[in-house]
Parts: C-alpha cells; sequence; structure tokens
C-alpha cells in the first residue's frame, strides 16, 4: 500500500488490521459437540472471506504484471490470473514462454506465493520444454486445476470436469427425489433450477459438445 502511495493514518489503520491475526478451525462432530483446533497466528496473506481481502489481494497481485507486459499479455481476475501468449515462430514462442516462467517463478517466490503448472496439449501438438526453476513453491505435476468454477485437464477432455458435475447432479436429484412427496411442483422447480441447471449450464459453451459427456443421456 505504501508503494501505491497510500500512507499516513489509512496505511496503518490497514496495517493494525491486518497483523497480530490468529485463526483456527471450527466443526461438530455428529453428537453434535463443537471441536476446535489450536490458534496459530497468520503470518502473511488476507482474512479469509473479509470484504477487502478480494481489494487487498489485487493489490497485492498487481505489479505482477508489469514484470511479463512486454511478452504476454495478463489477464487478472481477483485470485484468478491468465497469461495469453502466441507466437507464429516454434522456436520464438519457446523461448518466450521460458522467459515469462522465469519471470514468474522469480516474482511468486519474491512474495511468498506458490505457483501451480499446468501445460495443455491437444493429440497433434508436441510438448514444448519449459525452463521451470526449481524451488518448493512450485508444483509442476499439475494434470488438472479448477479455474473459474470449471475443471480443466491438460489434454482438454473435461472428463473431469463432467465427473464433478455427475456427482453433484446425483446428489442433487436424490434430494429432489426425496422431498418430492412433501413439495409442490412449484418448489421442485425452484429447487432443479438452483441446485441442477443452474450448475449443469455453467460453462456449458465450452464443455456441453465434448465426446465423453454423459451429462446429458435421451432415454428410449
Amino acid at each position: 500500500m505504501k508503494f501505491y502511495g497510500i500512507s499516513g493514518i489509512a496505511n496503518k489503520l490497514m496495517r493494525s488490521y491486518l497483523e497480530n491475526r490468529y485463526q483456527r478451525i471450527s466443526m461438530k462432530d455428529s453428537k453434535p459437540n463443537k471441536l476446535s483446533s489450536k490458534w496459530v497466528h497468520v503470518k502473511h496473506g488476507v482474512p479469509q472471506c473479509s470484504v477487502l481481502g478480494p481489494l487487498l489481494f489485487v493489490m497485492y497481485l498487481n505489479d505482477l504484471s508489469l514484470s511479463i507486459s512486454k511478452l504476454a499479455n495478463p489477464i487478472l481476475f481477483a485470485d484468478d490470473t491468465s497469461i495469453i501468449m502466441s507466437n507464429t515462430n516454434p522456436e520464438e514462442f519457446k523461448n518466450n514462454i521460458n522467459s515469462v516462467m522465469t519471470k514468474i517463478t522469480n516474482w511468486f517466490q519474491s512474495n511468498l506465493l506458490t505457483l501451480n503448472f499446468m501445460q495443455f496439449l491437444t493429440k497433434k501438438q508436441n510438448e514444448r520444454k519449459i525452463q521451470i526453476i526449481a524451488s518448493n513453491s512450485i508444483k509442476t505435476n499439475i494434470n488438472s486445476t479448477k479455474f473459474l468454477g470449471l475443471i480443466i485437464d491438460n489434454t482438454l477432455s473435461w472428463r473431469d470436469h463432467i465427473a464433478a458435475l455427475t456427482s453433484q447432479s446425483n446428489k442433487a436429484c436424490y434430494a429432489i427425489r426425496a422431498i418430492k412427496p412433501f413439495m409442490s411442483v412449484d418448489i421442485l422447480k425452484m429447487i432443479y433450477f438452483s441446485y441442477v441447471h443452474s450448475v449443469m449450464s455453467y460453462g456449458i459453451i465450452i464443455w456441453g459438445n465434448t465426446h465423453s459427456n454423459s451429462i446429458f443421456k435421451s432415454k428410449k
């Protein structure tokens, strides 16, 4: 915040808001009894589920784009960051990727963040060797990741996403069948559109045409 010119009372107020915080996990068992973990000092990060959390995190990430903007087009959306690169020359493309990955890993290490790296490949594509700086904070063996509510795998088959949707839809359908004798048709429709249709239609323009799609089945 001081780097962006926020100083004085405003800076002290935010410092007091973030410093010397502790957190723990609380849950209830089947009895129910309340179970809690020990209090642990929060060394870095923002308060979870806070109103200011997303804004503070965006400020924290804001200078990431400056370090790679000459070689790539970074897009920051809260805690989801996309980096778009293209080049018609395969060798230049490889060199640019290696350069960007080096800058990114250095930035992540300096800012106490973890980088998950996954390379997408199609059947007709050859794998590009990308330089990754060795670090305990970098995970390179990632086969799938969740991005803006969509589970993306490294071959873009959408199998993991469809499997998750199928499981979620089955649970919702079971719940609807269980409450069907006690609810009106209008209430059942409302529950369906809230817990099944909304989830099933999200991002469908991207994953809906996959050949492995098992969510939509026709009955003879």
